[in-house]
């Protein structure tokens, strides 16, 4: 896996579940606060159907706005081919995401698709992002567990992250804590066990938790060699099928806080990040 610790600030993740229509004059400036903190990449925006997701309908132009002198590369989330399209007519973006659930009734409930269905719509998605130049990330939702009484093993994990990789070429994928489930086990039993299958793949952590519940769950994702994380200030943020209201994103700054306390080295400009947690107080009040 990988070596270099990488923090994945995902403002879209935060943003897209809040009623009120965000002005995308306040967009742009919260975004352009983030990119001087020195984050790896930026989760920023997607291009979905603005039915579905309607507070990111402008996405196009908050990326318009963006501070282009910025070292961050740049995500943007898509669920089909018609938003990898659109997605890559913007030379800025570096990597489409893509939710690829292990769960068929949770696949239905966001795309629309079967698993086999999302499966073949991702390969064409990784062959025209390949074509452009482009990395694609695949986020193996519902990755620690599932609500619906479908099967779930780790077994299961592997399989996806087996075809994920070997049968479409995917180089990144983010286990994703969906509905706030992961216990330490399950984190270290299928970390472990990917990287030792696939090692050639970086890994990554999109975990949803309460507030104050993050540090086991992150030391036991580094133990077993995590060092991608997906995180947001405040903790805003989740998945709408969650259980609990309060299941929301990792807290950038308790991840911080965790690194202090673990003697582990933060990558980040301190001095950008006090800034941009002070603008976050604000944007999410």
């Amino acid at each position: 896996m990988n070596k270099e610790l990488k923090i994945i600030e995902c403002p879209r993740d935060a943003m897209q579940g809040i009623e009120a229509f965000i002005p995308t004059k306040d967009k742009i400036a919260y975004i352009n606060a983030l990119l001087d903190c020195g984050f790896d990449t930026l989760d920023f925006g997607s291009f979905v159907s603005p039915k579905a997701i309607p507070q990111m309908l402008d996405t196009a132009e908050v990326l318009n706005g963006m501070n282009s002198s910025s070292t961050t590369k740049l995500l943007a989330i898509i669920a089909n081919l018609r938003g990898a399209e659109d997605a890559l007519e913007f030379q800025q973006i570096d990597f489409l995401g893509y939710p690829f659930s292990i769960s068929e009734q949770f696949q239905l409930r966001n795309t629309n698709a079967s698993l086999l269905e999302t499966f073949q719509s991702l390969e064409k998605v990784q062959d025209l992002v390949h074509k452009k130049g482009k990395n694609l990330v695949v986020y193996l939702s519902m990755g620690f567990g599932n609500p619906y009484g479908e099967a779930w093993s780790p077994e299961i994990a592997l399989h996806w992250s087996d075809r994920l990789v070997n049968e479409l070429g995917v180089e990144i994928l983010a286990l994703s804590d969906t509905i706030g489930c992961a216990n330490t086990d399950n984190v270290t039993n299928l970390f472990t066990s990917l990287s030792a299958e696939l090692p050639q793949v970086e890994l990554g952590a999109h975990f949803h938790m309460l507030p104050g519940t993050a540090s086991p769950l992150l030391t036991a994702a580094y133990a077993a060699g995590c060092r991608r994380f997906d995180t947001a200030f405040k903790g805003m943020g989740g998945c709408p099928m969650a259980q609990d209201d309060l299941t929301g994103n990792l807290d950038t700054e308790e991840f911080t806080a965790w690194l202090t306390k673990n003697n582990i080295e933060n990558p980040l400009n301190l001095e950008a990040f006090e800034k941009a947690s002070k603008a976050a107080s604000i944007f999410f009040k």
